[in-house]
């Protein structure tokens, strides 16, 4: 499966780069855009859920990576403060 990497910046201006198992993470964010913090949330995990999916399809398990980064992500959420959990994360990019 063609795994790729995207890159966020958290509403703090730390950047965190996130693997991806399969390309659909590119359905569900968009580079330059920003979302607010819940909603990247959202919608990171239902693209990284899909992607293990796949991966269940043709090798018969779950992509454990894809599940580990999305709890970076759930705690990389949970660990921001209450102003900058207002913010939004900005997508700075994919890399194949």
């Amino acid at each position: 499966m063609p795994e790729m990497f995207f890159t966020v910046r958290w509403p703090d201006g730390t950047a965190q780069r996130c693997y991806s198992p399969s390309l659909v993470v590119e359905d569900h964010l968009e580079p330059g855009a920003r979302y607010p913090v819940a909603e990247f949330v959202q919608r990171s995990c239902a693209a990284l859920e899909a992607g293990s999916e796949r991966v269940r399809a043709r090798y018969g398990f779950a992509c454990s990576n894809a599940q580990a980064q999305m709890g970076e992500i759930r705690a990389r959420a949970a660990a921001l403060d209450g102003s900058h959990r207002a913010g939004h994360v900005r997508v700075e990019g994919f890399e194949r």
